[in-house]
């Protein structure tokens, strides 16, 4: 696809994207830097109580920058948005990637190019089916994946292959998916009710590297047991809900 077909497709459609932080001074300006500015109303980055520079380096590279004392990555993205709910008129589409550098930005327009053209409401970008650097992926998070994976195919009877968090929802769906996780089964939570109310879901490949600075999850033994632990439970807790 060319330049000037891909600006076509954007145009009058109103993409903010969602960034949620904890120390990540070093990472989250080139997260914004690589963005497709061009195509983006609002970049919103949620500073979940970082102790370094982090809502700084956002706010120097333009990002609409909120506080969220209140840890858990799904805290954050609540709390970004929060924000967007007050901003006018209502977004079409929103776009959510960590702030560590670990996604490559410039891929957005990939994620989002099938909300445009009506085939998806929620596109998963899956690590899995991409590129992803060696090492990138630790061996708990690709057992992790496998797992979950596995069980929502089995329990709401729709595939993916990556609980990824660079993704992209259309606005009106997201909504009506009332999210409420507050830490580690934000994706998951998302991708389950995706599948129970009938949404249209899609995997693309995206690519993925070694992130910068140490994962809060995966970079240890409690962020992974407590990611783990939470994301089956809610997939169990759903699964239990949905024969009710």
């Amino acid at each position: 696809m060319t330049q000037g077909l891909e600006s076509r497709a954007f145009d009058k459609k109103i993409i903010d994207v969602v960034i949620p932080a904890f120390n990540e001074e070093n990472a989250v300006g080139h997260v914004i830097d690589d963005l497709p500015h061009s195509i983006i109303r609002q970049i919103v980055v949620c500073d979940n109580g970082s102790s370094d520079d982090t809502a700084e380096a956002a706010k120097s590279r333009g990002a609409q920058v909120v506080t969220e004392h209140r840890k858990g990555y799904g805290q954050a993205c609540l709390k970004a948005l929060e924000f967007i709910a007050s901003s006018d008129p209502d977004p079409d589409y929103i776009v959510f990637l960590d702030a560590d550098y670990s996604d490559f930005p410039e891929e957005l327009p990939n994620l989002v190019m099938p909300l445009i053209e009506s085939s998806a409401d929620l596109v998963i970008g899956s690590r899995v089916l991409g590129k992803t650097e060696k090492g990138a992926l630790t061996i708990p998070q690709q057992f992790g994946n496998r797992l979950a994976t596995y069980l929502i195919r089995h329990l709401f009877h729709v595939s993916f292959t990556d609980l990824g968090p660079f993704r992209a929802v259309r606005y009106s769906s997201l909504k009506k998916m009332n999210m409420q996780d507050t830490n580690y089964g934000w994706t998951v939570e998302m991708q389950i009710k995706a599948a129970q109310l009938g949404l249209s879901c899609k995997e693309i490949p995206v690519s993925y590297r070694k992130r910068i600075g140490v994962s809060k999850v995966s970079g240890t033994v409690r962020g992974v047991l407590g990611a783990g632990t939470k994301i089956l439970a809610l997939i169990f807790w759903y699964g239990i809900m949905k024969r009710k």
